[in-house]
């Protein structure tokens, strides 16, 4: 009954968000659109980030500069010639390929030396980009990409990205869920508990990791398409230090080894950030204190969280649910009748024995 039960309140919880997700494209203002789009950007780069680090145990500070390469090669190639959805597709497949080709020499680091590893990724992308001018447009960046078209659907409102980008965290969330709840996704979580000990058990620990780094990186690639079309206009200050940590605090608010915390932390930061950027940007304050305010209220943040809630707010309120689930009245009485029938099953043993030896 329970599990019943369980699952009507999930498909009721799965519909009640799939008409929001409808209907507030059709309410909000051009602004607020336009947040409700990077929420849904950041969730996509975000599942991806936290299968690495929820369920791989590989910390990644480098997961903007793949949200740029997307972006800048779904730019770079619509500008020379390319249809929009062929550049759009090459996004997530070209970043792929170059995490591939990255995490073959860079992913034998572990701990710290891997956090820092990635960091140098995203610092080496924003050097690169101002040096090849000639292809990127160097700090200046690329504008007039074209118009995004799928077919002939021309996506240009900002309710038209707003359902393409849900759509593909629909999908995104779904490619996620499955591969946890598959063989390798056991093999991740294995991973994560003991690398020595999912070695010892037949897990491929340097393939699985290659393959999770790769898939991570994919996901940030479409995401940062997506956003070269939506923006119309890529430059380097689009991708910041500060970005991949707020990826990074995005899934450990939401919940590392959770694939809706990944929805839950982009929303909440997202909108965090939206706050501090506005309060921080009066004339009367200096242009430094965005950023500043930003990291402040980052860190205690993450504190908090990592003290408070270890498990993110979805890991929270999972064992929350448990626990009212386990002390519900239902759930005591049905606890009550099994003790009754073990107590009964125990009592009628002895004298079954009793019988046999009086025999």
């Amino acid at each position: 009954m329970r599990i019943r039960a369980n699952r009507k309140i999930s498909s009721y919880a799965v519909i009640a968000a799939g008409m929001i997700t409808l209907a507030l494209p059709l309410t909000l203002s051009s602004t607020n659109t336009e947040i409700y789009v990077t929420v849904g950007l950041y969730t996509i780069v975000v599942a991806g980030l936290s299968l690495l680090m929820g369920f791989a145990g590989q910390v990644s500070l480098g997961q903007a500069a793949f949200y740029g390469i997307g972006s800048y090669t779904a730019a770079i190639m619509a500008l020379h010639g390319w249809s929009p959805l062929a550049a759009l597709i090459a996004a997530p497949i070209t970043t792929a390929f170059l995490a591939f080709l990255i995490g073959i020499p860079l992913l034998r680091l572990k701990g710290h030396a891997l956090a820092f590893g990635t960091l140098a990724v995203q610092l080496i992308f924003l050097a690169v980009i101002p040096e090849t001018a000639s292809l990127t447009g160097g700090s200046i960046g690329l504008s007039a990409i074209p118009s995004l078209r799928i077919g002939p659907l021309a996506i240009s409102s900002g309710r038209d990205y707003a359902y393409l980008v849900w759509i593909v965290v629909l999908v995104t969330l779904i490619i996620a869920r499955n591969i946890v709840h598959s063989r390798p996704g056991r093999g991740l979580r294995a991973m994560a508990a003991s690398v020595s000990g999912a070695s010892a058990t037949g897990v491929e620990v340097e393939r699985y990791k290659l393959k999770d780094f790769t898939l991570s990186a994919a996901f940030a690639g479409i995401a940062g398409g997506i956003y070269a079309f939506f923006i119309g206009y890529v430059s380097p200050d689009a991708f910041p230090v500060v970005l991949s940590i707020e990826f990074v605090i995005m899934v450990v608010v939401g919940g590392m080894g959770t694939v809706t915390g990944a929805l839950v932390g982009a929303a909440l930061i997202t909108v965090i950030s939206q706050v501090l950027t506005t309060l921080g940007t009066s004339p009367s304050l200096p242009p430094q204190l965005p950023t500043v305010l930003s990291l402040g209220v980052y860190a205690v943040i993450l504190v908090a969280i990592l003290r408070l809630l270890p498990s993110g707010l979805v890991g929270a309120f999972s064992s929350l649910w448990k626990k009212a689930q386990a002390a519900s009245p239902v759930s005591q009485f049905k606890a009550d009748e099994n003790v009754e029938a073990v107590s009964s099953v125990d009592k009628e043993e002895p004298n079954e024995f009793t019988l046999v030896d009086e025999v």
